[in-house]
């Protein structure tokens, strides 16, 4: 992913979010199921926070020093760093989330191993995509919107698969928006599962190294 993109249209990114209001809290909704209440967290490309701040999630890390300006304005703890090279010491954190992030990223399996690092033994990972199965991933790749044609979606069970391989396991999950963010005029439920939402948020848990 070229980053000066986040780092050029850091505005139109962070706005986003105000022009497509019901689908922004209709993901924050999807996430919160999975959220540990309590607990120390990191947000892998936590780009201008808006998940982060909301959620309470403490600590975010983005290669873009510009949405970090706005981040770090929100609250946020935020660490100018890549996701393949975390700035933690092992076993930092209670739950690492990467939510829309995954696609971005350059290196997916290092990403997820170095999260996977810095969690405690049986913290969890929660992950939110825009499921590459879904009507919403497959409007998404035939559009090429500014940041969405440098992404490379997964589906599912690519997610899973990914995860598996590290040693992630009792996974969950939960899904939303069943229409695009553009057409929606309320606040949808999540629904556990995945297949009709557009966007899923998986979670899972790091194995006790100790058996």
């Amino acid at each position: 992913m070229d980053i000066s993109v986040f780092d050029k249209y850091y505005k139109e990114y962070d706005n986003w979010y105000e022009r497509n209001k019901f689908a922004y809290f209709s993901e924050l909704k999807a996430v919160k199921k999975v959220l540990p209440k309590k607990g120390k967290g990191l947000e892998i490309g936590v780009g201008t926070g808006r998940f982060a701040s909301v959620l309470g999630i403490e600590f975010g890390v983005d290669p873009s020093g510009k949405v970090l300006e706005i981040a770090k304005k929100r609250g946020v703890k935020v660490k100018l760093a890549r996701g393949e090279k975390l700035p933690f010491r092992s076993s930092y954190f209670d739950y690492v989330a990467l939510i829309i992030s995954l696609c971005f990223v350059k290196n997916q399996k290092a990403v997820l191993r170095e999260a996977k690092r810095v969690l405690k033994n049986k913290g969890k990972i929660i992950i939110g995509i825009v499921d590459k199965d879904s009507f919403l991933g497959k409007f998404y790749m035939k559009k090429k919107s500014i940041f969405y044609k440098y992404a490379q979606f997964f589906s599912v069970k690519e997610v899973c698969c990914l995860l598996k391989n590290l040693g992630f396991s009792r996974f969950s999950y939960y899904q939303t928006l069943f229409d695009l963010p553009s057409r929606l005029t309320r606040i949808e439920q999540p629904l556990k599962g995945f297949g009709k939402g557009g966007f899923v948020v998986i979670s899972a848990f790091k194995k006790d190294d100790l058996g």
